[in-house]
């Protein structure tokens, strides 16, 4: 497969080094040649210096021959303009990336479709529906669902109030079938466990269950639901903007921004939420502005350091709920470690659902949780596939994969050992960067 990638910023890097990994044909554009010649020495690329939106430079690339064209420049009308030349000059499928709410309507796609692109990706939205999952379910650091709720990835903190703390696998799942744990984020690392493994103090916890199980999960790991009713946001940005026009009038929202020009500005565009002119550092400030009868916090400010700090602030004055954008991949680890509740971060999100339409799910529906070791997808079974021949216990694999649930017929099930995936089946998989390669080997 040849994939075609305009704009080296940060969701373009990524992008580029996440599918360099696979074994995929991968050629990166962007006028910046130092930045190109750096990661086609470290990476298995191809790089080409030039316009996405000159057609000499996307021939140069092979674009006749691109199965995917992927233009996430900062540039939301370079994106366009560049899918559509890349479409008419061969490229079998183009997505842009955009900056306008507007463009995701049913007729906006429809237009943008006949134009050449065939799929947008607004990572700030995105961003925002991560958001809300949080405020939905305060308790979990992370929450999935997959067609319409059927089955449902759930990440958790383990606290020293965890019943299951301590305890192998095998034991907690021995007498019943209502969840299963696909890995463990402990310290830096991603694991896939297997029945011996223990699950530990500090770990973040993946369970895949079904709806009615979900209670029970929260209960074993000692956790309480907050019903968010007030919350405070740090900083104006666009996914702050967009937050609060999705949530409306159903939570009482206060964001504290430091740029005074730049807060009466927001004045006119967030009608429903109270503006204030500050440092959201400023332990007095926050006192002030009733940090302690705050339900939520969130840190949207283009400082991932701002906004770790000030999650951190937020805790110890009381906040039950923080969402910090850790913008920065190598502070996602330390942030996770830290007291400060989910972690937001549009480049990996952009690139889940990108490398989501890669496996030619349905991205309108699948979600897909990318971390910076591991992945969770969705797959269909195709007939006749490597995944259908066998009860899971006797395919033999790989141990760094694993199956989280099963979508048979619309149902939600969990994956036992006895399990036969039957052919359309929609599989969750988790897996570890190093096992991405091999997903089409079993389910192609």
């Amino acid at each position: 497969m040849r994939i075609v990638i305009a704009g080296a910023g940060e969701v373009g890097l990524h992008l580029a080094k996440m599918l360099s990994r696979e074994e995929l044909d991968v050629i990166l554009i962007d006028s910046n040649e130092e930045v190109l010649s750096e990661i086609e020495n470290n990476y298995n690329l191809i790089t080409v210096v030039g316009s996405p939106t000159s057609f000499d430079t996307l021939r140069e690339a092979g674009i006749a021959d691109a199965d995917l064209f992927l233009a996430v420049t900062p540039y939301e009308t370079r994106n366009i303009v560049a899918c559509t030349i890349a479409s008419s000059l061969g490229a079998t499928k183009t997505v842009a990336r955009i900056d306008n709410f507007a463009y995701l309507s049913k007729e906006q796609r429809q237009h943008f479709k006949s134009l050449g692109v065939d799929d947008l990706i607004y990572p700030e939205k995105l961003a925002c529906e991560e958001i809300i999952a949080a405020m939905r379910h305060t308790w979990a650091r992370s929450w999935f669902e997959l067609h319409d709720g059927a089955l449902i990835l759930v990440a958790v903190k383990l606290r020293d109030n965890a019943s299951i703390l301590n305890r192998k696998l095998y034991e907690l799942t021995s007498n019943s079938n209502l969840f299963h744990i696909a890995a463990i984020k402990r310290h830096n690392r991603t694991i896939i466990p297997r029945g011996n493994d223990e699950v530990m103090l500090g770990d973040i916890v993946y369970f895949t269950t079904t709806p009615e199980y979900v209670e029970g999960i929260r209960e074993i790991c000692g956790k309480v639901q907050v019903d968010v009713k007030n919350m405070m946001i740090l900083g104006g940005s666009r996914i702050a903007i967009r937050l609060a026009q999705l949530l409306g009038d159903d939570v009482k929202i206060k964001l504290i921004e430091k740029d005074r020009e730049k807060s009466y500005k927001l004045v006119e565009k967030m009608l429903n939420t109270t503006i204030i002119q500050g440092d959201a550092r400023d332990e007095e400030l926050l006192a002030e502005e009733g940090i302690a009868d705050t339900d939520m916090f969130i840190a949207l400010s283009d400082s991932s350091e701002t906004n770790i700090l000030a999650c951190l602030t937020a805790k110890q004055m009381g906040v039950p709920r923080t969402v910090a954008e850790v913008e920065d991949i190598q502070y996602i680890a330390v942030a996770e470690n830290l007291n400060i509740g989910t972690v937001v971060n549009k480049k990996l999100i952009a690139a889940s659902h990108i490398f989501q339409l890669l496996l030619d799910a349905d991205s309108s529906n699948a979600k897909c949780l990318a971390m910076a070791d591991a992945e969770v997808v969705e797959l269909v079974a195709k007939p006749g596939s490597k995944i259908t021949r066998r009860q899971v216990k006797e395919l033999g694999l790989p141990s760094d994969m694993t199956l989280g649930g099963v979508i048979h017929n619309g149902v939600g099930k969990i994956v036992g050992g006895d399990t036969l995936i039957e052919a359309n089946d929609h599989v969750l998989v988790f897996c570890l960067d190093t096992a991405l390669n091999k997903l089409d080997r079993w389910f192609g």
